[in-house]
């Protein structure tokens, strides 16, 4: 039985989690953390995801006492609250699940001095079918060459609050590095005005947001008189939830390092 904190444990991701947690025969809910302040401090963590039954556990502010009762913790909440929980997890040498995107170089110090001494699964999208779009989308690119021009469009939900997301981020990574570009200098965030015709290099990149949109991520493979797309759309965060439950699982008792999702299923 893997005993698991939940970190940002109110958050929308948060809650799934627990339930998530809760649903599974080898999973156990150690601790559920808030920063200090919230809301939902001092709720059980069964009645917060809305179980009929109260769990004993109490929604708390209390890191390092949930640190002392997990395995493992999983990391869902802000980049400043990440950053100050990889902090904790270095003293206590507390392996991290982290899903938490637009982490600052803080943060990402944190995290590596962090997997020196632990295990650590950082992943800007937990989903299985994620995980093996990166692959194909890999794949693709390196079988059509360079006559196939690449754009990435992503959407999400109106409240999420960085763009473009990491799972854009990450297949921009994927696809730059198999057709040999600078992800940095020749992604184009969107275009406007008199831009110019496309150069060969370029990646766009566009973030769209709007409504209850969970996660949609298209690549567009654009050549001479044919166009392929790959997609992948979310239709629950629960299978971000499963996926971020199945790391932690993973890599509870694992030797220290930093880890992929692609670690954990075995993607080479």
């Amino acid at each position: 039985m893997t005993e698991i904190a939940v970190h940002g444990a109110a958050g929308r991701m948060g809650r799934t989690i627990i339930e998530v947690v809760l649903d599974d025969g080898e999973a156990s809910l150690a601790a559920a953390v808030e920063h200090t302040g919230h809301a939902s401090i001092g709720t059980d963590a069964g009645v917060l995801v809305g179980r009929p039954d109260p769990l004993g556990v109490m929604v708390s502010d209390d890191l390092a006492g949930a640190l002392a009762e997990a395995d493992i913790v999983i990391d869902f909440s802000l980049p400043q609250g990440t950053r100050a929980m990889l902090e904790r997890c270095l003293e206590t040498k507390t392996g991290a699940v982290i899903g938490t995107t637009g982490l600052d170089d803080g943060a990402r110090e944190a995290l590596a001095a962090l997997a020196k001494v632990a295990a650590v699964v950082y992943a800007p999208n937990f989903s299985v079918g994620v995980n093996v779009f990166w692959a194909l989308a890999r794949r693709a690119v390196e079988l059509l060459g360079d006559d196939f021009d690449m754009e990435i469009v992503e959407m999400h939900h109106k409240h999420k609050v960085d763009a473009p997301s990491g799972t854009a981020v990450k297949l921009l990574e994927v696809v730059a590095e198999a057709r040999g570009v600078d992800p940095k200098a020749d992604a184009v965030p969107g275009r406007n005005g008199l831009v110019g015709a496309r150069k060969p290099r370029e990646v766009g990149v566009l973030a769209l947001r709007g409504g209850d949109v969970v996660g949609d991520h298209t690549l567009v493979l654009a050549g001479p008189g044919e166009r392929v797309e790959l997609t992948h759309r979310a239709h629950s965060r629960s299978i971000f939830a499963r996926g971020a439950v199945r790391a932690a699982q993973w890599a509870a008792g694992r030797e220290p390092g930093l880890y992929s999702m692609a670690d954990v299923l075995g993607i080479e």
